[in-house]
């Protein structure tokens, strides 16, 4: 891995020496099906460039990670590859005025997700191939200029079996064996694609009328391995499509500029998506083989609209180096949610943003390894890390901050100004910056000082004060940050007071105020009546953790359930998980709120996203004395609510699949195998194939599951899906031989693919196997430097993070890890963060339990 790094002074070197004129990449991938082929198994791959250098007689490089190379030819020159070429680069000397490059070299398949990944679906034998490059990973497909700020033009020919069809950025036409594509406009090496084989298609297409008096026609594509073509709801995705198009042609005013809109469901893919423009990438789960609630219909439009964002923003204008990696991703998170409520049938998704995308942002913002949203990424592991909850989510949460600080029109102005003067080039900060100024007339140097330069979030607390008639006499929002990030910022905010009435939590007043410095009066709501509950981010502007005063706790305590408004609610009961993990309110607390009030959620996202937390609470921040008794409630607790839920609900889904996810007595244990075989039915729930894999996990997990009942298991479901499930629920097995087994699949073999590897880990951590995996913590440490070293980056981290032994949540464990980071004071730095991350999980995990533990204690004397 080492080797195959990129630092940033180097690519600014090479991108002040070189201009790129235009890439011609033929990829031979007829070997996808040959037999024979030994391993790596690889194709041939021959690609052009033609490029200006602005210092004749200078050196550079190109990149190319292959197994081996045939052929360079340099301006008609043969260089020997076996002198130019190391294995990730390939010397260039004594460069003309205008170049032309030419290398012929073996690629190999990927079974990591990174490059031209190979998958041979266990279904029906059929091997499916696409392309998958963010950050730096098109080098593994074809020899370039690796670095987003080296744009050009590029044209694929693919060789591919017969019965294939092969797809690119542009329209491809097959002709005498060949499939041929247009040429791009000038993009990023990274957003450059390939999708292969017998994929399942569908075609729509899209029409607008533009200002000129000319349509804009796009035709549309969709598809997925034939496998889940029976599943494949492409109308849906077509419907979010064109909504999509919609919106960002009224609201950007510049016309889409890529051709076609394909969109690619494929397998064993690493991310959610990548925006790749005319071909976008998704993973195959957004397929859904089994009933599912509308909060996955939600986030996988969510996702459609935050790539289309990105042919706009990141792929018409991209950013000059990862250092800006948030002018894409930030706006893009931003955009999907934006385009989301304005467009589709998901009208509460800002409140799903509230509670589940910015759990991301206040998480990742809280690490030692918090960044400013404009990071220091000083080369490509520092960029892969940074695809993280900071560039994301608190991007986009600072961005709705920003549209309430500036206007939506001025936003949307400065957008429009900043696609058309930027159009196929590249940016930094201050190219936006400068275009929001103007349309908005604010300092926008100062605003991002605060808000884009500087790392972690503050705390706002309402203080209240009332008068002799028991009115407000005061309120006013105390400020406050971390010690180790102590920026104040200022914060655009509203502040709802609320109070019962006829047994409902009503809002009955609301100021917006600018909140800045550590203490802001708020003299709009001095006189009102005395409120039960303060909500001091209420409509949820700004990026900030909430607090509350005694009084509002105290009615959240008692009455969280009679909040009628969805976003309020969901926004309280992020601060109430915020307050958990601070360990400033006890987990069993947390635990008690969700099963008292969790039933009456009206939003299923929500409610999934309370699940899910109370799960976690369990698992990381209870006592460990109380965790039994914890989970027994918590199991009853979902049962209850599984029997009592609408027949047929999507609450009742969501409940069935919890009451799996605690289930751990005998009884229960006993319910599931009964639901599975059918003995006992709950009236509306259909146990449907993914259904019941979520069922065998918890068996496989307790003991109540064998390998035979796995293998009739996959025998029934005999599909890459099932496969998948098979491996996690074989891994959950409560054996010291079937953890050996997973640990050396993983840690001392590459024979499994990304997708299963995945899997193996996901099987492998059960938490209530803590003793069976503890002699796993010391090995741990012994192997992830050599895993690091040895495994692609993408592997690396999933094992790294995946396998850290935070189920033994004990001091010692923190002291191993210490002792780790001072003995490796000089590994590379992307591996010290993970490291450092997964300890300060930990840590925040041991203070959650004391404070659970201290509130117990304390309430029994």
């Amino acid at each position: 891995m080492p080797g195959e790094n990129l630092s940033r002074d180097e690519a600014r070197e090479r991108a002040a020496l070189l201009s790129v004129d235009g890439y011609d990449v033929s990829l031979d991938v007829r070997s996808a099906v040959e037999e024979g082929q030994g391993e790596p198994r690889t194709f041939r791959s021959v690609t052009t460039i033609r490029f200006r250098c602005n210092e004749p007689g200078a050196s550079t490089f190109a990149d190319l990670i292959a197994p081996s190379v045939t052929a360079v030819t340099l301006n008609g020159k043969d260089l020997d590859p076996g002198e130019v070429f190391d294995g990730a680069r390939i010397a260039l000397e004594d460069l003309a005025a205008e170049n032309e490059l030419v290398v012929d070299a073996r690629c190999a398949y990927s079974r990591t997700g990174e490059g031209l990944h190979r998958f041979v679906d266990p279904e029906d034998g059929e091997v499916y191939l696409y392309t998958q490059y963010e950050p730096a990973d098109s080098r593994r497909v074809f020899a370039n200029f690796e670095q987003p700020d080296l744009k050009a033009p590029f044209r694929f020919e693919v060789r591919a079996p017969e019965e294939w069809t092969v797809w690119s950025n542009g329209v491809g036409e097959l002709t005498d064996g060949v499939w041929r594509f247009a040429e791009t406009k000038p993009i990023s090496t990274y957003i450059t694609c390939v999708v292969a084989g017998p994929y399942h298609y569908v075609t729509d297409s899209y029409s607008r009328a533009l200002p000129d008096g000319s349509t804009l026609q796009i035709p549309l594509g969709a598809m997925c391995r034939k496998g889940l073509a029976p599943y494949f709801d492409a109308d849906d995705v077509f419907l979010i499509t064109k909504q999509g198009l919609d919106f960002f042609h009224d609201h950007f005013d510049y016309p889409y500029p890529f051709g076609k809109y394909d969109q690619a469901f494929v397998p064993e893919y690493n991310l959610g998506a990548m925006e790749n423009p005319g071909l976008v990438t998704f993973r195959e789960e957004y397929i859904f083989r089994g009933k599912v609630t509308q909060a996955s219909y939600e986030a996988r439009a969510n996702v459609i609209l935050h790539e289309m964002a990105h042919m706009w923003f990141g792929d018409l204008v991209t950013m000059v180096w990862w250092d800006d990696l948030w002018l894409k991703e930030s706006f893009a998170d931003f955009m999907g949610t934006f385009a989301n409520v304005g467009a589709t049938r998901f009208e509460n998704a800002w409140t799903t943003f509230a509670n589940r995308r910015k759990a991301w942002a206040y998480r990742a913002d809280q690490l030692p390894s918090t960044h400013p949203i404009t990071a220091d990424i000083r080369d490509l592991q520092d960029a892969k890390l940074n695809f993280d909850g900071i560039t994301y989510a608190k991007g986009a949460s600072v961005l709705k901050q920003l549209v309430a600080y500036v206007g939506q029109d001025a936003f949307l102005e400065g957008a429009r100004r900043y696609f058309k003067r930027n159009a196929y080039g590249n940016t930094r900060l201050g190219d936006l910056l400068s275009v929001l100024e103007e349309t908005s007339g604010r300092d926008m140097a100062a605003w991002a000082g605060k808000w884009l330069q500087t790392a972690g979030v503050n705390s706002l607390t309402p203080q209240v004060l009332l008068d002799a008639d028991g009115r407000i006499g005061e309120l006013a929002v105390v400020q406050e940050a971390a010690e180790s990030h102590p920026e104040l910022r200022p914060h655009r905010v509203a502040i709802g007071l609320y109070r019962l009435q006829d047994g409902e939590l009503v809002r009955y007043a609301r100021a917006e105020a600018d909140v800045d410095g550590p203490r802001t009066v708020i003299t709009e709501l001095a006189g009102a009546e005395a409120p039960e509950l303060v909500l001091v981010n209420d409509d949820d502007l700004t990026y900030c953790k909430i607090r509350f005063d005694e009084t509002s706790l105290a009615t959240l305590r008692g009455h969280l359930g009679s909040l009628t408004d969805p976003l309020a609610r969901a926004l309280c009961w992020s601060a109430l998980w915020n307050l958990t993990r601070d360990a400033l309110l006890p987990a069993r607390d947390f635990v008690d709120l969700v099963l008292r009030f969790a039933s009456g959620e009206s939003d299923i996202g929500v409610l999934q996203m309370l699940q899910a937390w109370a799960e976690s609470a369990l698992v990381h921040y209870v006592a460990p004395a109380a965790r039994e008794a914890a989970g027994r409630l918590l199991a009853e607790g979902a049962l209850r609510e599984l029997r009592q839920a609408a027949p047929g609900s999507e609450h009742q889904l969501a409940w069935a699949r919890f009451f799996a996810s605690t289930a751990e007595s005998d009884a229960d244990l006993g319910l599931l195998r009964e639901l599975l075989d059918g003995t006992t039915t709950i009236d509306g729930l259909d146990v449907d194939q993914e259904l019941r894999w979520a069922f065998l996990e918890p068996l496989a997990a307790h003991g109540a599951a064998d390998e035979s009942v796995l293998a009739a298991e996959l025998a029934r479901d005999d599909t890459a899906s099932g496969k998948r499930h098979q491996v996690r629920c074989l891994a959950a097995r409560p054996s010291a031989a079937v953890k050996a087994q997973a640990w050396a699949q993983v840690v001392q073999s590459q024979a499994l693919s990304n997708a299963l590897v995945e899997a193996t880990i996901a099987g492998f951590a059960q938490s209530s196997q803590r003793e069976l995996l503890a002699p796993y913590a010391e090995k741990y440490f012994e192997v992830i430097a050599g895993i690091w070293e040895d495994r692609s980056i993408q592997i690396g981290m999933d094992v790294v993070r995946g396998l850290y032994p935070s189920l033994q949540d004990r001091p010692e464990t923190l002291e191993a890890t210490d002792a780790w980071l001072a003995a490796h004071a000089d590994a590379p730095p992307a591996l010290r963060r993970l490291v450092l991350e997964a300890r300060d999980d930990l840590a925040r995990t041991l203070r959650g339990q004391e404070c659970d533990a201290r509130a117990a204690a304390a309430a029994t004397h």
